[in-house]
């Protein structure tokens, strides 16, 4: 297996060649879409809703990330593996990021760290990064601060907050990003920044000039239906298949219908 690595970001920018990603949580889901060709799986810390039942993810540890991204490890078929840093594993200060970015990486096999946030987390950025593990950004709609920014809202909408993101871009680049995911932000903001910036950016609603797209896996399946942003098309319906088939399961049990003679040991 020849493991795709981050240089594939900026030769794709270069060659405007999309850049594909998907979340994915555990080995089956990995060993599936890691063998279709996508470039990126991103171990999100959205397994906390998806995966853990959570009602957002800031209750997410380090080590349930670990845990999640052996297990992507495990099933990956050549596709790079980004993994999140949690809800405060990195905001109290440059060493508990260090120490938490080296963590994920070592235990857990991510060759790349995810970190939310803007011009107020470049010293950790650029301390990872000079750590030799490299680091993605993510700006807009940060998951991790929806106490702060009151919920589940798209950013970028004022003069104020269009011209920060933009501020907040550049100055992670500088800090050592090799790439940014820009979450839910309008379409022209987001086409300013790809075209402002040397590396690639990875949208999620955030329309259709950047350098690449992701999506949770789990919302593209129609597996996760608690919750579905103006963003998400779901490309299949499996939560509606599993039901079908958990039920039809049921009623031959009970009809004694299954096992049948070719499920049967002689």
């Amino acid at each position: 297996m020849i493991r795709k690595t981050i240089s594939i970001f900026l030769d794709k920018k270069q060659r405007k060649e999309k850049i594909t990603m998907l979340t994915c949580y555990d080995y089956v889901t990995a060993k599936l879409i890691s063998s279709q060709g996508i470039d990126v799986l991103l171990v999100g810390d959205s397994l906390g809703n998806v995966k853990l039942g959570y009602e957002n993810t800031l209750s997410v540890t380090v080590d349930d990330m670990i845990y999640h991204t052996k297990s992507v490890n495990r099933g990956n078929d050549g596709a790079l593996i980004v993994t999140d840093m949690p809800f405060m594993s990195y905001e109290i200060c440059v060493e508990d990021s260090v120490r938490n970015a080296a963590k994920i990486v070592k235990e857990g096999g991510a060759q790349v760290v995810k970190i939310e946030g803007g011009v107020e987390i470049a010293d950790r950025i650029k301390a990872i990064s000079d750590a030799k593990i490299p680091v993605v950004g993510h700006l807009g709609l940060t998951p991790q601060s929806i106490n702060k920014l009151g919920g589940f809202k798209v950013q970028g909408r004022t003069k104020k907050s269009y011209d920060k993101l933009i501020a907040d871009a550049e100055k992670l680049e500088e800090a050592g990003v090799f790439a940014i995911v820009l979450e839910a932000i309008p379409e022209q903001l987001a086409k300013e920044i790809t075209e402002r910036l040397n590396i690639p950016t990875i949208g999620i609603g955030a329309g259709r000039y950047c350098d690449g797209q992701v999506l949770v896996v789990d919302d593209l399946l129609g597996m996760f239906t608690d919750f579905t942003p103006k963003f998400v098309k779901r490309y299949a319906n499996l939560g509606e298949t599993i039901k079908t088939a958990v039920k039809n399961y049921i009623t031959e049990v009970k009809e004694g219908k299954f096992p049948q003679e070719k499920n049967i040991y002689r």
